[in-house]
């Protein structure tokens, strides 16, 4: 992403934040996205930078008059006067608020770290059934169909934000539900300005192994890092760490620190 995107987001990520951040106001963004993307005629006419900023956000506030709330107009006539170059992208920002506006709730209420832990381990279980898998990300299912199976496999086992959270990638047009959790994931990370770190090890880590490996963590990326722990007998070297792009083997972490070093011990 460049940097001209980065101030675009970080400019309507500002303007959403001057709101309140509710279950409610999600969804609604979450209906604008929809709309948005059901009709390439609105989405691309106020995204058309041909016309004024200011033409753009009275057609947002025309159209959504008596769609949407207050604040959700505000969010989207904002978006409206930003350049995002096409209407796909524009759709896309506004989704994207509407996810920040999720986890900016689950935050608030405390369950942040509860819901980023169960979309985790659904992510690991989906990504470990083949047939759950494929039943997710059939697009010739209705979206409702597969919601329903979600709603079936968390039920009450889950926050009702991780099951809404979950509904939501299944209706994901762009990509696998697997992959859209972990798009999730980074964005419920980013809302406390933190990195996951992905740890594959070969045996399970004691807490004490898990707190002094997220130390070392933190003092290599200057930033806090939430660790989510996958076991996998077959793992090379004992463990494998992923913080973004950036894969750690094992032989790596071995020497980082004696907190690492434990992990192959």
């Amino acid at each position: 992403m460049n940097a001209a995107a980065e101030a675009r987001l970080s400019e309507l990520d500002r303007a959403t934040d001057a709101h309140k951040l509710s279950t409610g106001l999600a969804e609604e963004l979450f209906a604008v996205a929809d709309l948005l993307t059901g009709h390439s005629t609105l989405r691309n006419a106020l995204a058309d930078t041909t016309s004024s900023d200011a033409r753009r956000r009275a057609m947002a506030e025309a159209v959504l008059a008596k769609r949407a709330g207050k604040a959700t107009i505000a969010v989207v006539a904002e978006a409206a006067t930003l350049r995002w170059g096409t209407g796909s992208r524009l759709a896309a920002a506004v989704e994207r608020q509407g996810l920040r506006v999720m986890f900016g709730a689950a935050l608030a209420a405390k369950k942040l770290d509860s819901v980023e832990e169960e979309l985790f381990r659904f992510s690991r279980a989906v990504a470990a059934d083949p047939d759950l898998r494929a039943a997710l990300d059939n697009r010739n299912a209705p979206v409702m169909v597969r919601q329903q199976l979600v709603t079936d496999l968390l039920g009450k086992k889950a926050e009702p934000i991780t099951v809404k959270l979950a509904q939501r990638a299944v209706a994901s047009a762009r990509r696998a539900f697997e992959r859209t959790l972990d798009e999730y994931l980074r964005l419920a990370a980013a809302t406390r300005q933190r990195a996951i770190a992905t740890v594959t090890v070969a045996r399970p880590l004691s807490e004490e192994q898990q707190r002094r490996l997220q130390e070392v963590l933190i003092g290599k990326l200057g930033r806090s890092v939430n660790l989510q722990v996958v076991v996998d007998p077959n793992v090379l070297g004992g463990a494998r760490v992923k913080v973004g792009d950036e894969v750690i083997e094992g032989t790596v972490v071995g020497r980082l620190a004696a907190a690492e070093q434990q992990l192959t011990q």
